[in-house]
């Protein structure tokens, strides 16, 4: 198997990579010391197993993995870390194994068994507790490649049936996230202006009427106009009033 190492800790990669040189049969094609990197790593690569940390800085590795699984060919997942509390999350996003730091060579064979049989194991789904800081990058799928959009670049997000259309000052993706979740989680810096939208504040031009007279948002860089509520719209005039003193 292809594995790739990931852990922020360059010790714990060197002492992981010198458990797995025991085995042959087993060719590691690459390290990356935070999320981001595995991501990059894992579509360039394309590896059959990746040793993920968990606790890492920036995108930690329950995100990662969460991304990873949206690739054509997801690799298996064994997670590895100190913290032993985050074991039931790990197995619920159906990660091959878990193994506790310091890891043992015992340990570490059978999970590697279990990958073997369970090769490109997909995960299903992601605990959000799990990462509950806000995220500073949303994961995209551009032709089968994984991309990452920096939140600061997002100008709004406007669902439409299962999808959530996410538009930036030159691109719009389609995603498959709820809008409500997103609210939750980027509430201090997107604004409910509709059922269907949330928008970046700082990205707001002004309000006009479209040309069915229904009030709406424009922007700054962009020609969208994104109809207002008339729940919101009381919220959304106060909003642009304290902008303007």
């Amino acid at each position: 198997m292809k594995i790739l190492i990931v852990d922020d800790e360059q010790l714990a990669r060197q002492r992981l990579r010198h458990m797995l040189s025991t085995a042959n049969e087993h060719s590691i094609v690459g390290e990356a010391a935070n999320g981001e990197q595995a991501l990059k790593q894992a579509q360039s690569l394309n590896p059959d197993l990746v040793f993920m940390d968990i606790r890492m800085p920036g995108m930690d590795g329950i995100e990662a993995a969460n991304y990873l699984s949206r690739m054509e060919s997801p690799p298996a997942i064994i997670f590895t870390t100190a913290f032993s509390e985050h074991a039931l999350s790990a197995f619920e996003t159906h990660a091959v194994a878990y193994l506790l730091k310091p890891i043992k060579q015992d340990q570490l064979d059978d999970a590697i068994k279990s990958a073997s049989r369970l090769n490109r194991a997909q995960i299903t789904k992601l605990k959000n507790d799990e990462t509950p800081n806000a995220r500073s990058k949303i994961c995209v799928k551009i032709r089968g490649t994984l991309e990452l959009v920096p939140i600061e670049d997002i100008i709004y997000f406007k669902a439409d049936q299962k999808y959530v259309t996410l538009r930036t000052e030159d691109h719009e993706y389609l995603i498959e996230e709820s809008l409500k979740a997103l609210e939750t989680e980027f509430e201090h810096r997107f604004t409910r202006i509709h059922r269907n939208a949330l928008v970046a504040e700082h990205f707001i031009n002004g309000l006009q009427k479209n040309d069915l007279g229904h009030i709406c948002l424009s922007f700054n860089h962009i020609d969208d106009l994104l109809e207002v509520s008339r729940r919101h719209l009381p919220s959304i005039r106060k909003a642009l009033k304290h902008a303007s003193n």
